[in-house]
């Protein structure tokens, strides 16, 4: 009896039908993802061209520093992404794992005399310009 009342209640309210929720999640997830692509592009765009520009006018150093924290960057935004992804239905919290990622690049550059810090933290931040040009494009 109770199985009827609730399978009239989800017929009459789509929202409370359960095969349109998983349809409806499949949707945002592919959205997301497909979110996260376009920035992954537009970052490592941006790093080719910051690369590029550090490597004409300020030294190769100073570019293979750029391209390594840029590189950092593109793989704490994965994590993070990641544990976003994962929120709501495996997890309840972000995880802090992707917050290494800066520690380790900040002691890689001290570590290393041929890294430079502040190329390497510009270059970890490019990904940060990625999100802001991509939503001031979305409509």
């Amino acid at each position: 009896m109770v199985s009827e009342i609730v399978e009239n209640c989800a017929s009459r309210d789509p929202l409370l039908d359960i095969d349109s929720l998983d349809t409806s999640s499949g949707v945002k997830s592919d959205e997301y993802l497909e979110l996260q692509f376009r920035v992954f592009r537009l970052t490592l765009l941006l790093t080719v061209f910051s690369v590029g520009i550090a490597g004409f006018f300020i030294g190769i150093q100073a570019s293979a520093s750029l391209f390594v924290g840029s590189l950092a960057g593109i793989f704490y935004f994965r994590l993070l992404a990641r544990g976003v992804g994962r929120l709501g239905t495996s997890s309840k919290i972000v995880g802090k794992v992707q917050l290494l990622v800066p520690v380790i690049l900040v002691l890689g550059s001290s570590r290393f005399p041929q890294l430079d810090l502040i190329p390497a933290l510009l270059g970890f931040l490019l990904y940060k310009p990625a999100l802001i040009i991509q939503f001031l494009s979305m409509p």
